[in-house]
């Protein structure tokens, strides 16, 4: 019997010890997993410097090619060894229809060899073109309404795309093509969640929309800031209430960034208040159902576009606005400012490079 007792107690340890072995193995998993890389400056290379320009929307085809959304139009701008080539499409859709009123461009998305520009203001322009030629612009889409005001687009997949913009009627503007951008409609509002008096967006950098595979979220500001959420590429919708600043017309949030289906930040605030840091950055971890304020009273301020640096865990993430760009590597809980460059939008080459617009033209920004 103590010969057994012996024996039992003998594998308990070694069973214990087994446990705890594993233990160790997992725990050293997940401090190898931990955020290590922490960026502490970043170096800003001017690729274009046109003080009458304000460049809100762009997107990323390769690292010598980039699209713009401008005040003066939109197109492609082609980076060759020290040349560099800027292709207006709306410039060539004005010398084919002369009698046309000059618009601003505020959305772009590149899809395939094609750039679709999408305009503001009354009437809305939706112009695609051939990204390489740049020199045979179509209109694709067209609404005329006192209201109408598109702020961001953005494609699925090859096929299709979705844009929105402020409400002409008790819902947002929700638009979306099935066939790669040559048709495009209009959602009706009996689709949507309907919006409340002073609920609206901003046109501030082309990001009020974030798509994952199926999931799509859009980002509304004002007197009510919310997030309209699609499971199924925009065939039904709900929406989710946010703790971000709002009540005015010039409060909320200006941005929405996913990095998989589950987490995702919003930031914004109050472009007339910039200097303040409450209630204007926001993290969620289950698809954007419930929202969490983070960095309270602190760094950073109001910023106008966020994004997740690509091919990593989800922790780091930039801010960019008129009042500097700021990093952080812990999911958005801690902030560091860059930079006190201005700029209204951001995208990110690879997991140190980006491009960044605003006021002023285009920069390369390399991450330190």
């Amino acid at each position: 019997m103590k010969r057994i007792l012996l024996f039992t107690v003998f594998l308990f340890i070694c069973f214990a010890c087994k446990i705890d072995k594993n233990k160790v193995v997992v725990e050293e998993k997940i401090v190898n997993e931990a955020p290590q890389r922490l960026f502490t400056e970043v170096s800003i290379e001017p690729i274009i410097v046109n003080d009458s320009l304000s460049i809100r929307g762009l997107e990323i085809l390769n690292d010598s090619v980039l699209g713009y959304a401008s005040n003066k139009g939109f197109g492609v701008v082609t980076i060759t060894n020290d040349t560099i080539t800027i292709g207006n499409s709306y410039a060539a859709y004005l010398k084919l229809n002369p009698t046309e009123t000059t618009s601003s461009f505020r959305s772009l998305a590149i899809n395939n060899d094609k750039i679709f520009g999408l305009s503001i203001g009354n009437p809305a322009l939706l112009i695609e073109d051939v990204i390489h030629e740049v020199s045979n612009p179509k209109v694709r889409y067209t609404e005329s309404h006192e209201k109408v005001f598109y702020d961001a687009m953005m494609f699925w997949n090859a096929k299709e795309g979705i844009a929105m913009g402020d409400p002409t009627d008790n819902c947002l503007s929700v638009i979306i093509t099935r066939d790669g951008g040559k048709t495009w409609n209009k959602v009706p509002c009996e689709k949507l969640p309907e919006v409340v008096t002073g609920e609206a967006a901003f046109a501030a950098s082309d990001t009020n929309i974030a798509v994952v595979d199926n999931h799509t979220w859009i980002l509304s500001g004002g007197v009510k800031s919310r997030v309209f959420y699609s499971p199924d590429k925009g065939n039904s919708w709900e929406v989710y209430d946010t703790p971000l600043l709002q009540g005015e017309g010039s409060q909320g949030g200006y941005s929405i960034a996913f990095f998989d289906a589950l987490n995702g930040f919003i930031i914004g605030g109050d472009y007339t208040k910039a200097e303040a840091n409450n209630g204007n950055k926001a993290v969620t971890k289950d698809g954007g159902k419930t929202w969490r304020l983070v960095a309270e009273g602190a760094e950073p301020d109001y910023r106008s576009c966020v994004q997740y640096i690509p091919n990593n865990k989800g922790n780091e993430l930039v801010a960019v606005g008129f009042r500097g760009i700021s990093y952080s590597n812990d999911y958005g809980e801690n902030w560091d400012k860059l930079s006190d460059a201005s700029f209204f939008t951001i995208r990110f080459l690879n997991d140190s490079t980006a491009f960044a617009a605003g006021r002023g033209g285009i920069a390369k920004l390399l991450f330190k």
